[in-house]
């Protein structure tokens, strides 16, 4: 009997699905917002400290106009300090896995995005191979039932077609689960960019305590930012 090497129907719909979740991605990345320019979204602001970038005079304290304030500058990250664009590492990851990490400097984590990788393939092909191998069997016994082949005396006709509906599972499962690593590395790449000088300092702080209001006196949440 001649084997016939083939993949199950369902590989195919992940197969378009991962092509339409590439384009999904790519639109997705672009259209994060660019996180390394800040606009000035009030009237007013009220400046505690010295601001060094954006054309503001630094000697000048308390209530500064729009119109004080130099909007044609980016207020950027001190000179030194690396701030990732997480829509650059999202966009890299999606193309290839791992590139994200690469490009936001956690080298540690390439080996292990693709260990998982290399494990997965071999479960795909691990799989698949079984799988090929029950159906064939198992369509040969169909359509000849004396034929004898690798699992005569081994396994029977129904144990055949079970074997075959089980791979096919694992298979399907395993995919899923493959797609699903692929999104999480995307995810991960775009939120460490986004957090990855985010202040997590003990000057942040959040309390509650009485505040005065119009009508008397209330509780409040109070952050504190120092």
């Amino acid at each position: 009997m001649k084997n016939t090497y083939l993949f199950p129907h369902k590989l195919y719909t992940y197969i378009l699905l991962a092509i339409l979740l590439m384009g999904n991605i790519n639109s997705l990345a672009q259209a994060v917002p660019d996180t390394t320019r800040i606009k000035v979204l009030t009237d007013t602001t009220v400046l505690q400290g010295n601001l060094t970038h954006g054309g503001i005079d630094t000697a000048k304290r308390g209530t500064l106009k729009l119109t004080d304030i130099d909007t044609t500058a980016a207020l950027v990250p001190k000179k030194g300090i690396f701030q990732p664009n997480p829509k650059k590492a999202g966009l890299y990851s999606a193309i290839v896995p791992g590139l994200g990490q690469l490009y936001n400097r956690q080298y540690w984590k390439i080996p292990v995005i693709y260990v998982g990788i290399g494990v997965a393939a071999y479960f795909i092909q691990d799989n698949l191979n079984n799988y090929n191998s029950y159906h064939n069997a198992y369509v040969g016994r169909i359509s000849n039932p004396n034929a004898v082949d690798k699992y005569t005396n081994i396994y029977t006709t129904d144990n055949l077609k079970q074997l075959q509906n089980d791979y096919e599972k694992y298979l399907d499962l395993t995919i899923l689960f493959t797609g699903v690593g692929y999104i999480v590395q995307v995810i991960d790449a775009v939120t460490y960019a986004y957090l990855k000088n985010f202040d997590i300092s003990r000057d942040l702080s959040m309390r509650i305590q009485p505040v005065a209001t119009p009508n008397g006196a209330a509780l409040g949440l109070v952050f504190n930012i120092k």
